[in-house]
């Protein structure tokens, strides 16, 4: 595996991205793009969190490159929070920016509680072949549908965005639920589990991920 923090050029100046290419056995290129977002930058997330850094574990493991950018105001990220409006514009520059250096691969959109809404915004604007939402914060900003298929992965445990309102959520848009009985908010002590069943959404049945 091969790691890079870079700092790719927004709307309102650098986003601070890392972002970490497979080591393939055979030595074949990557499958993918995985772009993967972090919760609230105002209570503390950024692309170390945790359950962001497990996400990208995941797509390392199934042969994708995983880019894991800072939202404005985080880190040696530029500009100040934009309440899920600007960070979309991060979002899709970034994505822009690695196609370019990479080619057209596949885009996978994975998004943790604040940032599986600026994902699902930002599966309106960009061709993605799959939307997974973590924990996502349904019960404080207004997620529309989108037509990219989606799995929604929470703890019914979750002590920060009730549980119920994820499934309904996902009940009433026709989106995969996957439930981790348990589980919370971050995924305290479940990150091995999380990571198995993002696996299992990232690649065809026939294909399998890495152990």
């Amino acid at each position: 595996m091969t790691r890079l923090r870079l700092r790719i050029e927004g709307p309102v100046g650098a986003i601070e991205t890392v972002v970490e290419r497979p080591a393939r056995a055979d030595g074949a290129p990557a499958r993918g793009l995985a772009l993967i977002a972090h919760p609230h930058p105002l209570k503390g997330g950024t692309l170390d969190n945790k359950v962001v850094w497990a996400l990208a574990r995941a797509a390392l493991d199934c042969g994708l490159i995983a880019a894991r950018p800072n939202f404005r105001g985080v880190g040696a990220s530029e500009g100040e929070f934009d309440h899920g409006i600007g960070e979309t514009d991060d979002l899709l520059a970034v994505a822009r920016a690695l196609t370019a250096q990479n080619g057209p691969l596949p885009l996978t959109l994975l998004g943790f509680s604040f940032g599986a809404y600026v994902q699902q915004r930002l599966a309106g604007r960009v061709r993605a072949e799959r939307l997974i939402m973590v924990a996502p914060a349904v019960s404080m900003y207004p997620f529309e549908p989108v037509a990219v298929p989606t799995t929604l992965i929470h703890g019914d445990a979750d002590e920060v965005v009730p549980y119920d309102a994820a499934r309904r959520h996902a009940q009433t848009h026709g989106i995969d639920l996957i439930t981790l009985a348990g589980a919370g908010h971050f995924f305290h002590g479940r990150l091995t589990e999380l990571r198995e069943r993002v696996r299992g959404r990232l690649l065809p049945t026939e294909t399998a991920c890495a152990p």
